[in-house]
């Protein structure tokens, strides 16, 4: 009497228990019902084959005898009926899970993808990049072939430039497979022990800034490129290679690669889901750009136009004319869509991101086929209505609306014919417009950008 007086008090908190996690533990069951019966399926289907075999091998085994094909038997219609209705069991399952999971905020997890922002300086690239390094499950690098760069010497031109891009690649492949140590090879002073205190912007990249990357900061060691918002110790490269690996997502800004058509092996890498961005802009904008942030390197373009004593160098405008075909012909091979290339590319111009910045960032994830968080509206909410002179040369903050149309107030003229001479086909492929005159370069009410066609989506 008393086993069966406490039987029903167990069962009664067995349903208590069942019924306070219903939704987990039928999410479980199907699931393993999903499982079993997949099982089950493979198991009907192979036997099934087998019969479907064993009729066709009888005139094999005797070839002297004539015998007719004989019928189906029972056993083989009984083994398709039930094959038949497994299957239509385990699609049932699978959507009532599928169901479960998204109703308890479990959907299923996004495949990996690799993201390649490709363009060259001054054309908005650290603010672009910026869209992906606010995502926390994304890890994100800022400009890591700037490293090779200086390490690796390479004249400009012919095999040497051939040379350096494949170096480019070939660490780029590295990286975005979360292989970091092959940076080790580059850094100046070489690492010790896999510490560095001298990885080039380190504080541009959220993933490296926090933990268990951003180790305790040590006595006597300078972090060059420190973090911003907190104090790290030399970052540890094998704490960051853990990272990355696990980020849902890797993304990698660079202005150092120009040729497309090296980044054929990368695209079919089969452990690799490449994304490759090419963001362009202005050519007179990144002119007027470079010679604030490169005064230097720009002394003989200033000279030039402000007083018109030093002539300009035809050398200087054979490189600039050099820069601008090098994007096209990329840009060009990308909106061909290569079957290489197919689905992998998009086209983006700087000043569509400044004028609808929030727009243009769901479009860039929306291509890269990852869901972009919260955090990532609110960064570019805060960050593009910046004071008009709160901005340095480098910063992402930006006053957007009023910044992409800034150079037309601070180049002469004159300067704006000689780029609109040497990028002509350039700006024609990405809808600039080219001013005949002083006013019409000055007047905004005189838009210099076409229409084109949405990001040129490929």
């Amino acid at each position: 009497m008393e086993r069966r007086s406490a039987l029903p008090q167990d069962f009664r908190e067995v349903l208590h228990c069942l019924k306070m996690r219903s939704k987990y533990a039928v999410l479980l069951v199907f699931v393993v019902g999903l499982v079993i019966i997949e099982k089950e399926n493979n198991f009907i289907s192979r036997v099934s084959d087998k019969l479907k075999q064993s009729p066709q091998a009888l005139p094999e085994a005797n070839e002297t005898e004539a015998s007719p094909t004989p019928a189906e038997n029972g056993s083989l219609a009984s083994l398709r009926q039930l094959d038949a209705a497994f299957s239509q069991l385990r699609t049932r399952l699978r959507n009532v899970t599928l169901q479960l999971a998204g109703e308890l905020g479990t959907a299923a997890p996004e495949p990996r993808r690799h993201v390649l922002l490709m363009a060259t300086t001054r054309t908005g690239s650290s603010f672009v990049g910026e869209f992906f390094n606010q995502q926390g499950n994304i890890f994100y690098l800022f400009e890591p072939l700037w490293h090779i760069e200086r390490t690796v010497t390479f004249e400009p031109g012919g095999a040497n430039a051939v040379g350096s891009a494949l170096v480019y690649r070939d660490v780029l492949q590295q990286l975005l497979l979360c292989d970091l140590y092959i940076l080790e090879s580059f850094i100046s002073p070489a690492p010790e022990d896999h510490l560095t205190p001298s990885l080039f912007r380190r504080g541009s990249s959220r993933s490296l800034c926090e933990e268990p990357v951003c180790t305790p900061s040590l006595k006597k060691v300078f972090e060059k490129y420190h973090c911003k918002n907190r104090r790290c110790g030399p970052l540890n490269v094998t704490l960051a290679a853990e990272a990355c690996r696990h980020k849902r997502h890797v993304a990698l800004k660079t202005v150092r690669i120009r040729q497309l058509e090296f980044l054929q092996p990368l695209a079919e890498d089969p452990r690799l889901d490449l994304r490759v961005i090419q963001l362009v802009r202005d050519p007179r904008a990144v002119l007027a750009s470079r010679m604030v942030a490169f005064s230097g390197k720009y002394e003989s373009w200033k000279k030039w136009a402000s007083q018109g004593e030093a002539p300009l160098q035809e050398d200087e405008v054979q490189r600039l004319r050099g820069n601008c075909e090098s994007i096209r012909l990329s840009a060009e091979l990308g909106l061909r869509q290569p079957r290489w290339l197919r689905g992998r590319y998009m086209l983006v111009r700087y000043e569509d991101v400044a004028r609808a910045p929030l727009r243009k960032a769901l479009e860039l994830y929306r291509f890269a086929g990852i869901r972009p968080t919260p955090q990532v509206e609110e960064w570019i909410r805060a960050n593009t209505q910046a004071p008009r002179d709160g901005s340095g040369i480098y910063s992402t903050q930006k006053n957007s609306s009023e910044q992409f149309e800034k150079w037309r107030f601070s180049i002469p003229f004159k300067l704006a014919q000689v780029v609109q001479d040497a990028c002509e086909p350039a700006m024609r492929l990405f809808g600039y417009k080219l001013a005949s005159s002083p006013e019409e370069l000055t007047n905004r009410s005189l838009s210099l950008l076409e229409e084109g066609p949405p990001a040129w989506v490929t």
